[in-house]
């Protein structure tokens, strides 16, 4: 009874529960709950981008008007090159006034047309911003690019089950502090999942005039998952 007692006190402060280490009754009244927390990495199957045109012209109509035919050449070039039409969706259209230096006359008007494209042939997504970039000339605006898992299935099981093993190890090591061993689990709770991007895509400039390069570097993504279960010892 002294050792058990001075076991519970030692593994009071750690990161777990530890019940019933006094007690007389069945090893149901035992317990230990740990968190375990699993890790994966997978080469990203997808990039996402939103990318379109800006233009200012003197009157609304030809804002819109010059803003919606750079949006399409950008989209005829992106699906010449490779993405599919389907792929890309129009996601936000703008127009605004522009004003003088006084801050009150309106001198003109701004209007933006941008889209998101999903390209699922990494091996292209290069040479399809580039092509973007080239139809939309100095108008083109690239808001953002990112890199993404669409299909994380395989990579969350394969980091739940180390998740799961991890809490199992450090629960077999706490029973085995404790004088027990681990019996049958109580309870399974999960808590969360994540995913870590990679870095985001560098660009490489090009002579003024020529085809740009976009250098995209997919990298690779971590998968997280965390996991809390509880065992019965005895």
């Amino acid at each position: 009874m002294r050792r058990m007692t001075a076991l519970c006190a030692a593994t009071a402060g750690a990161a777990l529960v530890l019940t019933g280490c006094g007690s007389s009754d069945s090893s149901g009244d035992r317990t230990v709950t740990v968190t375990g927390t699993g890790k994966v990495q997978g080469t990203p199957d997808v990039l996402n981008a939103d990318l379109g045109t800006e233009v200012s012209a003197a009157d609304v109509s030809a804002a819109v008007n010059q803003a919606n035919d750079k949006a399409k050449a950008i989209t005829d070039a992106m699906v010449t090159a490779g993405a599919k039409r389907e792929d890309i969706k129009t996601s936000d259209l703008s127009v605004q006034p522009t004003y003088g230096t006084d801050g009150h006359n309106i001198t003109g008007y701004r209007a933006t047309n941008t889209m998101h494209v999903a390209v699922r042939d990494l091996p292209k997504a290069s040479g399809i911003l580039s092509a973007a970039v080239q139809a939309g000339g100095n108008d083109t605006r690239i808001n953002s690019v990112a890199f993404g898992l669409e299909d994380n299935t395989k990579l969350l099981s394969d980091a739940r089950a180390r998740a799961f093993d991890d809490a199992k190890s450090r629960a077999e090591q706490y029973a085995g502090l404790s004088g027990l061993k681990l019996k049958t689990v109580k309870t399974i709770s999960e808590n969360g999942s994540g995913t870590t991007p990679p870095p985001k895509p560098m660009y490489r400039d090009t002579a003024p005039g020529a085809a740009p390069n976009v250098n995209l570097e997919p990298g690779q993504q971590t998968v997280t998952f965390t996991v809390t279960v509880a065992w019965d010892m005895g």
